[in-house]
């Protein structure tokens, strides 16, 4: 390795668990980051300054207000540019370290799109905050073989394993199916903390560097849950729960509902925001200065590179539209409302 390369990571290096020969593994590892929320932006910023090959970056969102008590990659002026996640992420992520490639991608995870992003990585990271995209991630990792870190925070409390398919409880051994709307916190509900984040996070970067550093086997198949309220943890034993094969993902059934598209919804309630994605059944290509032109006479219109803020005279729903067609609808989480506005103003 060349010296300035040694001395930026000297005390990772130093460390027995890493090492010259882990850091040399480090260096060509790349990683699929499946959102860019709190979850993300942390798991981000520690494994870019850990100094990893290639960060993949896949956020369907932008930077809003609420979003700055705990995601540390956004400012205020993130907030007012308007601008997706992935790509702030990757600008601020750019300046900590020019030696790791970044990939921005702005765009929802979805059956139609995870075999185009999972290609090539040796590891993907769960930023989400929904169910949904866990079971496709899930579902793909089975696929592919490669191995993935599932974490999810509400309140203070959190929990995360690691998965490596075919050898490990997949998340269908432990969760058989997504809990249904209304019968678990979120962060609407119980709001959330950015303590829990960070130790969730620490869990699930430590995780990673185990992996991609070339010691898996280090990895315990448990389930950690913590608290960090109630200064609580607890380890779940999940070496056997594979075993008994009545998975229907890794079981002998290898069902992949969630990569085949039986199992998914074109809208979805995102977390703490009083909003809806819309996102059509079929992906286009959309002109925002042609929409822009069509909206600006029926309300206020912002456009940048990436999205159009569109607010309708005398309304209180705002909706963010991507040229991929998606829309997030905000100021309702009532679906129906959402849809009809989307209707109203993009069509379809």
């Amino acid at each position: 390795m060349e010296i300035s390369h040694l001395e930026r990571y000297s005390r990772q290096i130093r460390f027995a668990g890493i090492g010259p020969s882990g850091q040399q593994r480090l260096r060509s590892a790349k990683v699929l980051l499946c959102g860019c929320g709190a979850l993300g932006t942390t798991l981000a910023e520690t494994l870019v300054r850990a100094g990893i090959g290639m960060l993949r970056i896949v956020d369907r969102d932008f930077v809003d207000l609420s979003n700055l008590q705990r995601q540390v990659l956004f400012d205020e002026q993130d907030v007012a540019d308007h601008l997706p996640k992935s790509v702030v992420a990757a600008a601020k992520l750019a300046r900590i370290n020019s030696e790791v490639r970044i990939e921005p991608h702005v765009a929802d995870l979805d059956w139609r799109n995870a075999r185009e992003f999972i290609r090539d990585v040796d590891l993907i990271l769960d930023g989400t905050d929904n169910f949904e995209t866990r079971f496709l991630i899930n579902d793909v990792s089975l696929e592919t073989g490669i191995p993935w870190v599932y974490a999810g925070v509400v309140g203070s409390h959190g929990q995360t394993m690691a998965i490596f398919p075919n050898q490990s409880a997949c998340l269908r051994c432990v969760i058989e199916s997504p809990p249904d709307p209304g019968t678990t916190e979120t962060c609407d509900t119980a709001g959330v903390i950015a303590p829990a984040i960070q130790m969730i996070t620490a869990l699930q970067a430590t995780a990673a560097l185990k992996i991609l550093s070339g010691q898996p086997e280090l990895v315990r198949s448990q389930l950690t849950i913590v608290d960090v309220w109630e200064g609580t943890l607890r380890q779940m034993n999940l070496s056997n729960l594979r075993e008994n094969g009545q998975c229907p993902a890794c079981g002998p059934e290898r069902r992949r509902d969630w990569l085949q598209g039986t199992q998914t919804s074109q809208s979805t309630i995102l977390c703490g925001r009083n909003s809806v994605q819309i996102s059509p059944a079929e992906r286009a290509s959309l002109s925002l200065q042609d929409l822009a032109a069509k909206l600006s006479e029926l309300g206020s219109v912002v456009r940048n590179p990436f999205l159009l803020r569109f607010t309708p005279m005398g309304q209180s729903l705002q909706l963010t539209i991507f040229s991929d067609c998606r829309a997030i609808v905000q100021g309702t989480e009532d679906i129906s409302v959402a849809r009809s506005a989307y209707a109203r103003y993009v069509g379809g």
